[in-house]
């Protein structure tokens, strides 16, 4: 077995869900090696915890969410939420040989999914341990413009770093932020301004997602005012964007472009919450440089932020904007990338990606 397959057990099941003794951990893996799976079973047992696995792979998801009906997926969802209500935590691992496996799901089908299935993301959010994570692929290679060799290295180098040794610095970025009130965001085609008041924030260092590394809230729903410019790629339920460019009133999305600007738009009408913002986070993972059209490395990416539009968490930092979609696009504001400012009530806290107070310095790349 290969010794980082061991070491990343270890650290998921020690640190990021901190597994006791007598907790039931499942382990929903996708298109993951056998290796793997083992390594999370036997670190599972090591602590005296119990597993319990659901295997699958992204093709046959695929197939499964293009035929579902209403019925069945009011039969699965009830499967799923009883399962989940036995669990203590929660690791999910994605693999995909092909990020556009999903591309030819109606989108209708894929709206008619995520409502049947919110309510049980919602439960694992709020009521287990959690972490969920990405697994090294050819296609995920390819995406980053690396060989895969190169690409696993640059994915464990990731997945471990020493998130512990950077916490003292993002709580004192938490700090901050939960002083804040006014949050005004310069760049190129970017001048946005919100209220994160009273919605404190959270730190993210290991424990939800791996690869880690940011502090988020939410803007007062109806706060957000101006004009925002993301110039990272993304993609959602399996269709590419690339130059999002949104116009806020009073909190709303009143004007969304992109090169798919139909589409863009399709999915932001999915349902009254989607032309809300529910995140506002600043990423500063030093290992992470350049997108990768996939969002729990990209939102990380060093020197960046990212503005949500759809589902805020809640209990966390919770405005209470309520929806299916949940869509983490990214700006990042280093110089190579054009640059930006962040301030916190008038005060410069960022700029061109690299913090400004001596505290949080050991967050900048």
């Amino acid at each position: 077995m290969d010794p980082r397959y061991t070491e990343l057990a270890r650290q998921l099941i020690r640190y990021s869900v901190e597994l006791k003794r007598g907790e039931s951990v499942l382990l929903d893996l996708q298109d993951c090696p056998d290796a793997m799976a083992i390594a999370l079973i036997r670190e599972t047992r090591a602590v005296k915890g119990i597993a319990f696995i659901n295997q699958g792979s992204s093709r046959i998801s695929r197939e499964m969410a293009y035929g579902a009906t209403e019925e069945y997926l009011d039969v699965q969802a009830g499967l799923m939420m009883a399962q989940m209500k036995k669990m203590d935590a929660y690791i999910a691992i994605r693999g995909s040989f092909n990020i556009s496996e999903n591309t030819d799901v109606p989108a209708k089908q894929q709206q008619l999914i995520m409502g049947k299935m919110r309510p049980v993301m919602n439960y694992r959010v709020n009521q287990t341990r959690w972490c969920v994570l990405r697994w090294p692929t050819p296609s995920m290679a390819q995406q980053a413009t690396m060989s895969t060799e190169a690409f696993e290295d640059f994915y464990f180098r990731v997945c471990l770093l020493d998130y512990k040794a950077l916490k003292p610095a993002m709580g004192a970025l938490k700090k901050v932020m939960d002083k804040a009130e006014h949050v005004h965001i310069k760049g190129p085609d970017t001048d946005l301004e919100f209220s994160i008041k009273g919605l404190g924030s959270k730190v993210c260092g290991g424990h939800r997602n791996i690869p880690d590394g940011e502090v988020f809230t939410a803007p007062v729903k109806n706060s957000v005012n101006g004009v925002l410019k993301y110039n990272t790629p993304t993609i959602y339920r399996g269709v590419a964007f690339d130059d999002v460019a949104l116009e806020f009133k009073d909190g709303k999305i009143v004007k969304a472009t992109s090169n798919n600007t139909k589409e863009l738009n399709k999915i932001l009408d999915s349902d009254p919450g989607a032309r809300y913002i529910g995140e506002f986070a600043l990423g500063f993972n030093r290992e992470i440089k350049e997108p990768m059209r996939d969002i729990l490395f990209d939102e990380k990416i060093a020197g960046s932020f990212h503005f949500t539009p759809g589902q805020a968490y809640e209990g966390e930092a919770d405005n209470g904007n309520r929806s299916q979609v949940h869509w983490d696009m990214v700006c990042i504001q280093r110089k190579d990338y054009g640059g930006g400012e962040i301030y916190f009530d008038g005060k410069l806290i960022r700029k061109n990606g690299q913090f400004i107070p001596k505290s949080l310095h050991r967050l900048n790349y």
